[in-house]
């Protein structure tokens, strides 16, 4: 067995407002989580650039510098306590997200979690935060594509509950992953957004039962996007992603609104 997923995770399951239902997994299966259809936040003023605002020199049409792109990325004080600074890549990356499957645009979706590049390109800046008392690891990231591609992305996501409801993955260890994709919706900001929930189960030589719940998100914002993956063994409560999406849009809207006014 991979080194790589030997711990389960010892405590139970934590509940919040925001993640109702319980995932039970028997062999190879998973059932889906009811989530809360938006964050009750307010919803950023995303302002559309004047005609006056000065053309942007790079080629996926963002106007921020890259001192600007790092400052809209969120981090460990934005979410509070547990969530720390990593302490590097999850063990179970390698262990359940290297997978292969023959099932179409399902690939497609493996390879882009695993990979890190949910807006089909590496990110032009990105962070990683760890919840210290779940193992959670949440990947947040700044894209470096077109608005036009990132919506080509956000189209191809929303197709993923329907194409890849539900398909088995093979590992390269060889275990047999049931997995699931679910929609997740997302607070109401930014100009275009999608949101998935993934759960991929297995059972290993020693009958050991593995599930890994990953929730994603990819929101525009003008010529901007980020995109983020929280994931962890077992439940991941909602409210994180909730968080992140809403204070990444916000972060973002200003940081855009500050560049013009220095323009």
């Amino acid at each position: 067995m991979s080194p790589a997923i030997r711990t389960r995770v010892p405590r139970g399951v934590l509940l919040t407002v925001l993640a109702a239902g319980l995932i039970a997994v028997g062999g190879c299966a998973a059932l889906g989580l009811k989530h809360p259809a938006s964050a009750p936040y307010p919803l950023p003023t995303i302002d559309r650039p004047s005609q006056t605002s000065r053309a942007s020199a790079r080629a996926d049409g963002s106007t921020l510098s890259d001192e600007q792109a790092q400052s809209a990325l969120i981090n460990e004080t934005d979410l509070g306590a547990p969530w720390t600074a990593t302490r590097g890549a999850a063990t179970w990356r390698d262990g359940l997200l290297k997978a292969r499957t023959t099932a179409g645009e399902c690939q497609r979706l493996l390879d882009a979690l695993y990979s890190d590049e949910l807006l089909g390109a590496p990110a032009r800046v990105a962070v990683a935060l760890d919840d210290a008392d779940t193992d959670a690891q949440l990947r947040y990231q700044i894209g470096a594509r077109r608005p036009a591609d990132v919506d080509a992305v956000l189209s191809w996501l929303r197709t993923l509950p329907v194409q890849c409801a539900r398909f088995t993955a093979t590992t390269e260890t060889g275990l047999v992953e049931d997995v699931q994709v679910m929609d997740a919706p997302l607070p109401e900001v930014g100009d275009a957004r999608q949101g998935l929930r993934v759960t991929l189960a297995t059972t290993n030589d020693d009958d050991e039962e593995y599930l890994l719940t990953m929730d994603l998100a990819a929101v525009r914002v003008g010529e901007d996007a980020f995109a983020l993956t929280d994931a962890g063994l077992g439940d991941v409560p909602n409210d994180a992603t909730q968080a992140a999406v809403q204070i990444g849009a916000l972060r973002l809207a200003d940081i855009r609104k500050q560049g013009r006014v220095q323009v």
